[in-house]
């Protein structure tokens, strides 16, 4: 076969991207990457962004795994066009399609048995050779099976020539095709493999650019024999590098190779965040690091994508969370960590709650890099006085501290106006009189008050409390 290269302009095309996960386990990080990277290249073309479900592998497909992935690319806000497609319903018209290469003579049954093939296998350890079928059956005639034998059905690959691939991150990678094997098409009981399904899907969603992980760059030379035998189509390659830990090895779960759920979850990350931190993960426009949903859909293009593996940094990713808890909406802010917030009280929320907490999120979200952080900072406004100590804040209230809480107590009382600015008046000239410095009265009052060491400024916990529930924790503390 003559050298034949793939690769080719999205111009005068509808540019369909798919993202096809297999339900055997969650929606882990580097698959979320993967989707948003079709996502965003077929937003960018104006083009269709399609979903399927690979659930061939019965065995270990699960529902909760299904359920998991469509709920996290809900999560993550990565729409998808028209109805999940689910690979195993289309058994057929996989199978259809092998008995079509059968027909044309691109396909044969193979009746190798198990035997023969492991010691295939076997010679070719002893002999340090590729492990490759040696197509044994590839011009037999099939009478010369035994009567009602197994067989396998084989695509009838070529054997001379080459294969070139201008892969969009990649660059042009060549594969002899005497390296490439008879791969199986349907196994001995009927049913489609991997590959056969895969390729037979990608032409009947109308599939324009496969974007997937390196790791099947090597199948893509064998889907491609497969496609060109049935003279479909070719559809453009980009293989992205996988994503490895910080330490440059291969991503595992200490590294963060969780399910999306756990970002969620488990880490309190907002969608919009995780989003944007997967796009900078192997993907660049300048020095950007921050990017907005409408300025990824803008900028996104395939030449962006670097072809060195990127490293997961959760640091990064704190930091980026950080920067979108603090430009959030505050009444989703309070939606969000409404539920956390009422279980710690071990109450149900009344609306007057729920306004307090809606309340306090501006002061709130400055401080916290996450929504677990900003949940457990708003934990002080709700507990049942009187409060539990933390062993620093304890400490601050040693004879020294309540006296000067129980000044701070008496000015705060005799002030009329019960906002920040005159609380803050109040309790400077309690620091002034004692000739000591503002944070010295701040601190056992923020003690008294929260039962921490850390809170939003203190002037605003008073105002946010109010004036019966601040002098009441200030009273329960001066012994």
């Amino acid at each position: 076969m003559e050298n034949v290269r793939v690769g080719a302009s999205t111009d005068q095309q509808t540019v369909v991207t798919r993202f096809a996960p297999s339900p055997t386990g969650f929606l882990h990080i580097g698959g979320a990457r993967t989707a948003l990277f079709n996502w965003l290249f077929a937003r960018h073309h104006g083009g269709k962004f399609l979903l399927r479900i690979e659930d061939t592998d019965r065995a270990r497909s699960t529902e909760a795994a299904i359920k998991a992935i469509l709920d996290g690319m809900r999560w993550l806000d990565l729409s998808w066009d028209g109805e999940v497609v689910y690979q195993f319903a289309r058994a057929a018209r996989h199978a259809e399609v092998a008995n079509a290469l059968l027909a044309t003579d691109h396909a044969y049954r193979c009746y190798a048995t198990q035997e023969e093939l492991t010691e295939l296998r076997e010679q070719q350890r002893a002999a340090r050779q590729p492990l490759r079928y040696d197509g044994r059956w590839r011009d037999r005639d099939p009478s010369d099976a035994p009567a009602g034998a197994p067989y396998v059905v084989r695509l009838k690959a070529p054997r001379e020539g080459e294969v070139t691939i201008d892969d969009q991150v990649q660059g042009r990678v060549t594969v002899q095709n005497a390296e490439l094997d008879d791969m199986i098409l349907l196994r001995s009981d009927g049913t489609p493999t991997y590959m056969l399904a895969v390729v037979v899907d990608d032409h009947d969603m109308g599939v324009t650019h496969v974007i997937r992980g390196d790791d099947h760059l090597n199948n893509a030379f064998r889907q491609l024999a497969m496609i060109r035998a049935l003279g479909w189509p070719e559809p453009i390659y980009a293989h992205i590098p996988l994503i490895h830990g910080a330490d440059g090895a291969k991503l595992s779960k200490r590294h963060g190779a969780l399910g999306v759920d756990a970002y969620r979850d488990e880490m309190g990350l907002l969608p919009e965040a995780v989003n944007n931190y997967l796009l900078r993960l192997g993907w660049g426009h300048g020095d950007d690091e921050i990017i907005c949903r409408e300025q990824a859909i803008e900028w996104f293009d395939l030449a962006g994508v670097g072809r060195s593996p990127s490293r997961f940094d959760f640091k990064k990713l704190e930091n980026v969370n950080g920067h979108y808890m603090r430009e959030a909406d505050d009444a989703r802010l309070a939606d969000l960590i409404a539920p956390g917030v009422a279980r710690g009280a071990g109450r149900a929320f009344a609306s007057a709650d729920q306004e307090l907490l809606l309340r306090s999120i501006p002061f709130l979200k400055v401080r916290a890099k996450d929504i677990n952080e900003l949940t457990d900072n708003a934990a002080f406004l709700f507990r049942t006085r009187p409060l539990d100590m933390d062993e620093k804040a304890a400490s601050l209230l040693d004879e020294p501290g309540k006296a000067l809480l129980a000044e701070a107590r008496n000015a705060l009382a005799a002030t009329e106006d019960w906002t920040a600015p005159a609380l803050e008046a109040a309790v400077r000239t309690v620091a002034e009189c004692g000739g000591i410095g503002l944070g010295k009265v701040a601190q056992p009052l923020r003690a008294a008050l929260t039962g921490r060491t850390t809170s939003p400024g203190i002037f605003d916990v008073l105002a946010l409390l109010g004036r019966e529930e601040s002098l009441g924790r200030l009273d329960d503390q001066r012994g």
